[in-house]
């Protein structure tokens, strides 16, 4: 073999291994000669619905993962370093559905730097991995709807505020008026949270293409009404009534301006999780000749029942040792009071009685619907919610399915719940 054709066949072996797909490839050296970085793939649906998540921390001690909601992992699980300095986990097999989750690299929380894929949270971002294999949340083959960003302007807090929402498969190609469908967010959660974790628009988009649900405009607005509010602030009686001062006065009036809705009780419904299914209450029940569907997930009237051990609201900050005052030292600040509480069962009913005893209102109710997984935290003030409103001649239907407190049920109940409206 002459040298020429030897070096073709070395060049045309090396551009082969080259485009070969792997988890693992080798970068060029840098210009000054260091070390080639190693290319790697993060995170890695296998076949089996196993996940491997890597990152490259070669100088690292320690790196964890922390993803919640899969099972069986717990809150965070060791990565394995390996001799070219990524760090490595598989786990599962997973559920299909979609995660968030993060990495600590020696105490310091952060996303995955090889994948774009994110969540909003309230105060902070998360990594999102999807695992194929839902029938109603995966990425199909069928028209799809869009989700926009939109900005609006709060009259009621003063200040500018974001929603999302989705428009259904040809919204732009007709003139048609859609029914509305108001869908809220939990207490860890944003206004982006129910598109990205929570698949809300693939899965509208597949329930309307196998015509199992009526096309609609669905409104995700922000629940919190200030960067870092948490629960349980975030359930406080100023936070929850600015939320609805805010929804009432501005969030609904913008939607009816600008999207072409139909406005009647019949074609408009509210639902949320957690926090938003308590807002959902707070803001539908006051104003239920607007609302002929209420969906509450994993929720009710959080902070009504503080005998069952949840709180009404924020609790008072621990209190320091008192310290002997000091000519050298200026005595410390009064604390910050503590957010007002949430009203007790017996209070909100007082505060309601009106609408709660108009045999009118509740008859225009079509769908009033409680879902709560047996080994979630907030099943019995789900239970107590749906009892008080029995007791003035409702008829909420009660849904415990298996699961807690997480977004592989929210997901699930959104999808039983929207067939419900509009029918």
């Amino acid at each position: 073999m002459n040298r020429r054709l030897f070096a073709r066949v070395v060049l045309t072996a090396a551009m082969c291994a080259a485009m070969a797909p792997a988890a693992f490839a080798q970068a060029p050296a840098g210009r000054g000669g260091g070390a080639p970085t190693p290319q790697y793939v993060s995170p890695e649906v296998l076949g089996d619905r196993r996940i491997t998540f890597r990152i490259l921390a070669p100088q690292a001690q320690a790196v964890r993962l922390a993803a919640g909601d899969i099972q069986g992992l717990g809150q965070a699980a060791q990565l394995t370093k390996g001799e070219n300095g990524v760090w490595e986990i598989t786990v599962g097999p997973v559920d299909p559905g979609s995660y968030r989750y993060n990495f600590n690299v020696d105490g310091v929380t952060t996303i995955d730097p090889r994948s774009p894929f994110i969540s909003e949270s309230n105060n902070n971002v998360w990594s999102l991995v999807h695992v194929p294999g839902s029938e109603y949340s995966d990425t199909k083959n069928v028209p799809h709807g869009g989700v926009a960003a939109v900005t609006y302007y709060s009259t009621a807090l003063a200040g500018f505020r974001r929603m999302h929402v989705y428009t259904p498969p040809g919204y732009e190609r007709n003139n048609d008026k859609y029914p509305v469908f108001y869908l809220l967010h939990g207490a860890g959660d944003s206004d982006d949270s129910w598109t990205s974790v929570g698949r809300a628009g693939f899965i509208l988009d597949n329930l309307i293409a196998a015509k199992k649900a009526k096309p609609m405009i669905v409104v995700m607005p922000a629940g919190h009404t200030r960067r870092g509010a948490a629960a349980p602030g975030a359930i406080a009686r100023t936070a929850t009534d600015e939320f609805v001062k805010d929804f009432v006065a501005d969030v609904m009036p913008y939607v009816e301006k600008n999207y072409r809705v139909l406005t009647d009780r019949n074609n408009t419904a509210i639902a949320g999780l957690s926090m938003g299914g308590n807002h959902a209450l707070q803001v539908g029940v006051p104003n239920l000749s607007r609302f002929g569907y209420i969906g509450v997930y994993s929720s009710g009237l959080l902070g009504a029942f503080p005998q069952l051990g949840g709180r009404r609201g924020a609790p008072p900050a621990a209190a320091a040792p008192a310290a002997a005052p000091s000519a050298a030292a200026p005595a410390a600040a009064p604390a910050a009071p503590a957010a007002p509480q949430a009203p007790t069962a017996a209070e909100w009913e007082k505060e309601h009685t009106a609408t709660l005893d108009n045999a009118s209102l509740k008859k225009g109710l079509k769908v009033f619907w409680f879902a709560t997984g047996k080994d979630d935290f907030l099943l019995s003030t789900t239970n107590a919610t749906v009892e008080l409103f029995k007791k003035h001649g409702f008829n909420p239907v009660m849904k415990e399915s298996s699961g807690g407190h997480t977004w592989i049920n929210w997901r699930d109940y959104l999808n039983e719940f929207a067939p419900m409206l509009f029918q």
